[in-house]
């Protein structure tokens, strides 16, 4: 062991002796040095400490994750105002990206980093490099992960943020439930920790026709309710072809609607040609069945003589059509 280091043992053991002199100043720092060290070493064996490495790199060095939820061509200068004037206000990025190592360093060419979260972070420092401020850095904390983690982590820092939109989140959850989960739904919702419903609905959006996809100026506008208000005039064939002729109409303008009233004209078409909207007869055999909307529920009537096959014939007509 070095003098140096004897010199700092003999201070700490020192300072236990209360009738020793005073250490000089000069000590009192060694020492207290050597403590945080200490503490910070017994705080990490026994679980209480984490360290992280982070690194300072060119952006250019990373490339986004192919399953990131962000769509990265959105971006633009506008959309990052805000974190692009809170990096100029504290001269750095302060929280870092998450990154996963393509390849060892100093070996191959190409990417060193694929970005897992941190697209926006991403942006806006390669922004500032080519527009004034070369001096920034990305900041980057490189992690293993698995990609079924890495799609979990990504969630989870997204899932409350409004910059990312739910049509971005809604396919990639279409993604991710095929990916990692075989299809299961319950398993993924188990897994992000969401109810099935929740999770159902973004699936739904994620399903929703191309052409109405296209009827919004950006899929940053398309949200989960829009999906689900859409859905029962999709569910009807006639009502469905008239949402997805108007939506094909809405997609010609320039420039298109907002998106509230793409949504109304959506649905005042839809409306127009959906029986749901009016009595609906169905004739079977030897009876009349009727199907009327009552507020938000259906009813169904018929004469107390329908025979049960008339009725079977009639119910199973009426869920093919809904």
């Amino acid at each position: 062991m070095s003098r140096k280091h004897d010199d700092i043992f003999n201070d700490v053991l020192s300072g236990l002796d209360e009738a020793a002199p005073a250490a000089p100043a000069g000590a009192e720092r060694a020492q207290a040095r050597f403590l945080k060290r200490s503490t910070a070493m017994s705080e990490q064996i026994a679980g209480g400490r984490q360290e992280k490495v982070l690194r300072l790199v060119d952006p250019a060095s990373c490339v986004m994750w192919a399953g990131h939820n962000r769509a990265y061509e959105l971006l633009t200068p506008e959309n990052c105002a805000d974190l692009i004037e809170g990096m100029k206000a504290q001269g750095q990025q302060e929280f870092p990206a998450i990154v996963r190592r393509l390849r060892p360093a100093g070996q191959g060419t190409g990417p060193e980093f694929e970005v897992i979260c941190g697209a926006r972070r991403h942006f806006a420092v390669s922004w500032l490099r080519a527009n004034t401020y070369p001096q920034f850095r990305y900041l980057v904390e490189e992690r293993e992960l698995t990609d079924e983690e890495a799609f979990r982590l990504a969630d989870i820092e997204n899932r409350d943020r409004e910059d990312i939109s739910d049509y971005e989140r809604a396919r990639d959850y279409a993604r991710a439930v095929e990916a990692y989960y075989g299809g299961q739904q319950k398993l993924m919702a188990e897994r992000l920790q969401v109810s099935p419903g929740f999770l159902s609905r973004f699936l739904q959006l994620a399903r929703l026709a191309p052409e109405i996809v296209a009827a919004f100026a950006s899929i940053r506008e398309i949200k989960e309710i829009h999906a689900r208000q859409l859905r029962p005039l999709m569910a009807d064939p006639d009502a469905r072809e008239a949402v997805l002729a108007e939506a094909r109409a809405i997609a010609q303008e320039s420039p298109r609607p907002a998106a509230p009233a793409v949504l109304s004209r959506l649905r005042a078409a839809g409306s127009k040609a959906d029986p749901s909207k009016a009595e609906r007869v169905m004739r079977q055999g030897d009876g009349q069945v009727r199907f009327a909307r009552k507020g938000r529920a259906m009813v169904m009537e018929f004469d107390p003589q329908t025979s049960d096959a008339a009725l079977r014939a009639a119910l199973d007509e009426y869920l093919k059509r809904r």
